[in-house]
């Protein structure tokens, strides 16, 4: 078989173009299909088709989890959780129209475990000298900013870990308003996750 020979899709069938082909351990995948997976898988290359297909048919079956999906509370800013309490699941998205992009609805009960880790950075805070020369202040005083990254561990075929940022720009100073509503979410989440339906 040569370089430029037609392909097509072992998905769905359809030809694939030229600059269309999405490998897979034993065969091809289109863009259309390829669009069609979870955004929460990454191992594309070593699935193999019957996976593909698996995945493209869970997939068709959590648009109907979606349409019935009712947020009852919201984590995060521009990645979110999004829980529904009274079915006991959530959705992590950072689409503003969520409902047309078909996040996976995953069960409470499919956590095994939710950490936060707050990353921590400081800034040197500097002070001018008689010739408006930036010197450092003796003892040297910094200025701290902190990230609140969390990973929840799911029991899925398709994908095992989500990785995302409660906040979206660094949160100043421990005692900081945002420090923390950024806390309080992240121990309400894990909470959610510890009392699982």
């Amino acid at each position: 078989m040569g370089l430029f020979d037609k392909k097509f899709c072992d998905a769905c069938g359809d030809k694939i173009g030229l600059l269309g082909n999405r490998k897979l351990e034993d065969g091809n995948l289109c863009a259309n299909c390829a669009k069609k997976l979870s955004p929460l898988f990454n191992d594309r290359r070593g699935a193999t088709v019957a996976a593909i297909k698996q995945q493209l048919a869970y997939r068709e079956a959590n648009k109907q989890e979606v349409s019935r999906f009712n947020v009852s509370r919201q984590f995060g800013e521009s990645t979110k959780v999004l829980v529904d309490d009274s079915a006991g699941k959530f959705i992590v998205t950072d689409a503003k129209n969520w409902q047309s992009e078909n996040p996976d609805i995953i069960a409470f009960s499919q956590v095994t475990n939710c950490q936060l880790d707050v990353g921590e950075t400081k800034e040197e805070i500097m002070d001018r000298d008689s010739e408006d020369n930036a010197v450092s202040f003796n003892p040297p005083r910094y200025e701290y900013f902190y990230n609140f990254n969390l990973t929840i561990n799911v029991n899925s075929p398709y994908f095992n870990e989500i990785t995302l940022r409660l906040n979206d720009g660094d949160v100043e100073g421990r005692e900081s308003d945002a420090y923390k509503k950024f806390e309080r979410q992240a121990s309400e989440l894990q909470e959610v996750f510890k009392n699982k339906k």
